[in-house]
């Protein structure tokens, strides 16, 4: 039997992760989950539970959770603890991180470079012991940065600039990665792109940028005011997609050492304006108010974004920093590419997402726990 460590459990895509492990697999799992004290640790073992709608009175003995940190040599645990992990672990997946954009670097880096370090430590332990199978790391397609045309799958060793130090910082996470694949570590590092909901039913436990960026192509953060749509597209991919490929990819040697673009892929990315219209009818549709929107050149937007962020208070400030990441992806087009991931998962049995499918049930999921719409409002 297997037994899997997996970090980021009570994160969007962590927690799919654990629910897959779970309910698709006979599996022991042993779930880090970072926690002031041993209070706030079950508060969120029992949050978890129930977000996944699984009964905790029958995982005992199969799921354990210990209390610890990535960002600390050995999680944090002392040596007993830490060295029961080396002894029994077969399969690793770290998906733990922080997806703030506005990080200073040093901390950055403690979320993304340290944090996979500590875990590559944990992986050559269990190496030395005998008994890992493989290693599972969650990368960024971000990482590419301002990469003109469609980010390769594979390596990327080439000077470039970073929108911001979440990019960077899981760039620099990568070169250490790619020196432990050269070694032989059995590890897949996996680029998912822009995470939404489930694909069937939209569930997720945090809305992250993808339901900002709705609020945002509505026009409802700028009273109507946007950039040019036209030209623009968003690469999205479900939760539920991403965790199924990443548990499909910890059973198989097929993968090992490989790159896995989890995305969309420039042929299946979302163009903005079509989710605008998508996004404002289903706004509307719920009395939602929606203002009509105001085209304006990107300079000018930017202006009135800078100039409303210096007036406002403290809470609008905030929102304006969203704003200032958003205007500053939409001066480009990103694209990834897939094709050689979507040809080593094809054996899986996995079904490849398509936006017109899950967009749907994740826009409703998002507008009924948001607006609070009763449960039978969604479609």
């Amino acid at each position: 039997m297997n037994t899997y460590f997996v970090t980021g459990a009570t994160g969007a895509l962590g927690s799919a992760i654990v629910e897959e492990i779970i309910k698709k697999t006979t599996d022991k799992l042993i779930v880090l989950i970072r926690a002031k004290d041993e209070f706030t640790l079950q508060e969120r073992v029992r949050w978890l539970f129930s977000f996944l709608d699984i009964d905790s009175s029958k995982m005992t003995g199969r799921v354990d959770f210990v209390r610890g940190d990535t960002e600390q040599v050995n999680f944090g645990l002392d040596l007993h603890e830490y060295g029961h992990l080396s002894a029994v672990v077969t399969h690793i997946i770290h998906s733990a991180a922080s997806v703030r954009m506005n990080l200073s670097i040093k901390n950055a880096r403690l979320a993304s470079v340290v944090a996979t370090e500590n875990i590559l430590e944990l992986a050559r332990l269990c190496k030395q012991n005998g008994i890992l199978q493989k290693v599972e790391l969650i990368s960024t397609v971000g990482v590419g940065g301002r990469w003109q045309g469609p980010l390769p799958e594979e390596w990327i060793n080439q000077p470039r600039i970073f929108h911001n130090t979440y990019e960077q910082s899981k760039a620099e996470a990568e070169a250490i990665i790619e020196q432990e694949v050269k070694k032989g570590l059995p590890l897949t590092l996996h680029r998912p792109s822009m995470i939404v909901g489930h694909s069937q039913t939209g569930r997720i436990p945090y809305f992250q940028i993808f339901y900002h960026l709705i609020e945002f192509v509505v026009g409802r953060r700028t009273r109507g005011l946007l950039p040019d749509l036209s030209q623009r597209h968003v690469d999205l991919v479900p939760v539920d997609y991403v965790a199924k490929v990443i548990i499909w990819s910890s059973l198989t040697s097929k993968t090992t050492g490989k790159i896995l673009h989890l995305c969309a892929g420039p042929e299946f990315s979302v163009p903005l304006e079509k989710l605008k219209v998508m996004a404002q009818k289903k706004f509307r549709a719920q009395n939602i108010s929606v203002p009509n929107n105001i085209t304006l050149p990107t300079f000018l937007l930017n202006a009135i974004i800078k100039l409303t962020a210096f007036i406002s208070l403290r809470r609008k400030k905030q929102s304006a920093k969203m704003l200032f990441i958003f205007m500053d992806y939409l001066s480009e087009n990103q694209e990834f590419a897939n094709i050689d991931t979507l040809h080593l998962i094809q054996s899986s049995g996995i079904k490849f997402p398509i936006a017109d499918e899950f967009l749907d049930p994740v826009i409703d999921y998002y507008l009924q726990q948001t607006y609070s719409l009763p449960n039978n409002s969604a479609g």
